[in-house]
């Protein structure tokens, strides 16, 4: 796709039928079973779920810009990949959705998060159906949040104490300079 879509309607417009078929298919799943705070958009080039600032205003560390992802579904070169950032981020659920995924007898072809596929008939709907219904926002934020752990500083508030640390800089500096500024020599007395 050499436009990029701003809208999820106009990234499935672009797909050849069989892809979009088949990740429509997975986008109805995944909405059918998706928890009220999340939201449906384009996220990172491709159709995506995620976090919305209205509901956790930090956003993703590594980019507070971005709302935090949950997961993304997009249309590659040699395979369909759907992206479980909700299985990454929580510990044990890698291998409670895997073993779900191998118990119905199809192949999976998984990273830490990335779910790779050619065809709708490779997807078990149910698992990934099961997995989305039982992350809700309050869980997933939970995992995530444990993940990144409590002595990490997200980039919004490295960014902050950044600017602190430069506005207390900058005052001292002018503090400094107030106190070596030349005195105002005495006016002279003129002679009489």
């Amino acid at each position: 796709m050499s436009d990029k879509p701003t809208t999820v309607a106009q990234y499935l417009k672009g797909l050849p039928k069989e892809r979009r078929d088949a990740l429509q298919a997975i986008r109805k799943v995944i909405n059918d079973n998706l928890d009220r705070g999340f939201k449906e958009g384009i996220q990172y080039g491709m159709p995506s779920w995620f976090v919305p600032h209205s509901v956790y205003p930090a956003g993703y560390h590594c980019d507070p810009k971005q709302p935090l992802p949950y997961v993304g579904l997009a249309s590659q070169k040699n395979h369909m990949g759907l992206y479980l950032f909700c299985v990454y981020a929580a510990p044990g659920e890698w291998e409670s959705f895997r073993k779900a995924w191998l118990a119905t007898g199809r192949k999976l072809d998984m990273g830490k998060s990335c779910v790779r596929f050619k065809k709708l008939e490779d997807v078990p709907l149910d698992v990934v159906g099961d997995l989305i219904k039982r992350t809700t926002v309050k869980k997933f934020v939970a995992h995530y949040e444990s993940a990144i752990g409590p002595g990490k500083k997200t980039a919004a508030k490295k960014t902050a104490s950044k600017k602190k640390a430069a506005k207390k800089t900058a005052a001292k500096k002018k503090a400094t300079v107030r106190k070596i500024a030349p005195k105002k020599k005495p006016a002279s007395k003129k002679a009489t």
